[in-house]
């Protein structure tokens, strides 16, 4: 609330230096709300009157064919930074954890790994996630009962023209409706649905598990250089001329500078494996108690909104109790997809 009058200030100047289609724009912002969204709106707007119109017109197109269409920006991102991690971990330290005796099955692991990670990309990529079309649409219904909260019985997709089963979504940036709809990935380009949720689930795992045992060799290489070069009994003089024992700052400093690259690299894939590691743990979660992330977005948004203001606690337990089937079969549910089964028994 004390932050409303120094708003209204600036406002206020802003109001005194624009035409007046603008002032009033502007005004009608600050009588909404003071909220983030509010703010987020004057922000935009004020960038507006500065930014000229035909760059505004390129970025807005840039961004919507970068982030709302399918492309492979991220996909050739996402190889461009694999291989980068691989060519380091490749001429630089796996040759010095040979030359140091490491154990060639534990360098050759992340190889393996990466074999795997790569099988789950291409089959997550390329394999269809659940696409809704008239011809399985009569089976799909069939699969999930609709909970009458997220899901409703009798809406109809206006851009497939089909009746949505429960579970499903259409995916504005494929134009298509999934079954099971998850979210639509990026790193993939292609949406993450009943069909190929396991090969997701696979690829994170993998990848997590690829992260951190890169990070693994990676550390338990340069702790080796540290003891064989008894650094830690060391010291150094400062600029005054005053003799210090090495403490851990120094270390990463002196290991940086002898090995740039290979701690650039450790850098990254430790702040990789824990992003990857918390995502995956909460994927796991997701799996765990049979939600798609649409669903668990979907009911907090719900959980706040007038609907639920009436009878939260009945609501709230129909909605947690609508598809799970215990933790063992909801897990199976990944791998054996109801309408995956269904699909199987008609060839």
């Amino acid at each position: 609330l004390s932050d409303v009058p120094m708003k209204h200030i600036v406002v206020q100047k802003l109001l005194s230096s624009i035409p007046c289609l603008a002032s009033y724009t502007l005004y009608n912002l600050i009588k909404a709300p003071y909220n983030f969204h509010t703010l987020t709106q004057i922000r935009l707007f004020v960038l507006s009157l500065v930014i000229p119109t035909r760059l505004q017109s390129v970025t807005q197109k840039v961004l919507l064919r970068l982030f709302h269409t399918r492309n492979y920006l991220f996909v050739v991102l996402h190889i461009a930074l694999q291989a980068a991690v691989y060519a380091e971990y490749t001429w630089e330290v796996f040759v010095y954890c040979w030359e140091l005796e490491f154990h060639l099955v534990l360098l050759l692991l992340p190889y393996l790994l990466l074999l795997g990670n790569m099988g789950c990309f291409i089959l997550c990529s390329c394999a269809n996630p659940g696409i809704i079309t008239k011809s399985n649409h009569a089976s799909l219904v069939k699969t999930y009962a609709y909970d009458g909260v997220l899901f409703q019985k009798g809406i109809v997709c206006a851009t497939c023209n089909v009746e949505k089963p429960a579970r499903s979504k259409h995916c504005s940036f494929c134009n298509i409706c999934v079954h099971r709809f998850d979210h639509h990935c990026v790193w993939v380009n292609n949406c993450i649905g009943a069909f190929n949720a396991k090969y997701f689930f696979l690829y994170l795992f993998t990848l997590t598990v690829m992260a951190a045992t890169i990070a693994i060799i990676t550390t338990a290489f340069l702790i080796q250089v540290v003891l064989l070069s008894n650094m830690m009994h060391g010291s150094y003089i400062d600029d005054q001329g005053q003799e210090h024992a090495v403490e851990i700052f120094f270390l990463v400093q002196h290991l940086f500078l002898t090995f740039p690259r290979i701690v650039f690299m450790l850098g990254f894939v430790i702040l990789l494996t824990l992003i990857l590691g918390a995502y995956f743990c909460f994927n796991l979660y997701l799996a765990l108690t049979n939600q798609t992330f649409n669903e668990w977005y979907k009911f907090r948004r719900y959980r706040h909104s007038h609907h639920l203001t009436s009878q939260p606690c009945d609501r709230k337990a129909v909605y947690k109790n609508a598809y799970t089937k215990g933790v063992w079969m909801n897990l199976k549910e990944i791998f054996k997809s109801p309408a995956v089964l269904e699909r199987k028994k008609k060839k």
